[in-house]
């Protein structure tokens, strides 16, 4: 950022052009900045009420930290998180082919 174009050798066509590209670049970036601190501040608060939640005597051995959701034996089973290592249920989670294990929704979504 910081650097200036030199449009000197353009056509005036040409030059509006190049404005507008940039600026449009410019509106993206900003879009995407917009979208990146809305996501960390949405993670931020997922991250401190687990906390909360798994202070609570043995909440994470019955319910999925993510959803609330209460544990089953066969129909909703409760896996690890291999990043946080939180307890969640099946809809809250993805298999991880190359680790070989689970990741919860909130961890994917930090990678």
């Amino acid at each position: 950022m910081g650097r200036k174009l030199d449009l000197s050798g353009l056509s005036n066509d040409e030059a509006e052009h190049v404005l507008r590209v940039v600026q449009r670049d410019m509106q993206l970036r900003k879009k995407e900045e917009e979208r990146l601190s809305e996501m960390k501040q949405e993670l931020e608060e997922e991250g401190s009420r687990c906390l909360l939640l798994s202070k609570q005597h043995k909440f994470n051995e019955h319910c999925c930290i993510r959803c609330c959701s209460p544990f089953t034996f066969l129909l909703n089973p409760k896996r690890p998180c291999l990043d946080c290592h939180y307890n969640v249920c099946k809809s809250c989670r993805t298999y991880s082919q190359s680790e070989r294990g689970y990741i919860c929704a909130a961890c994917q979504k930090s990678r």
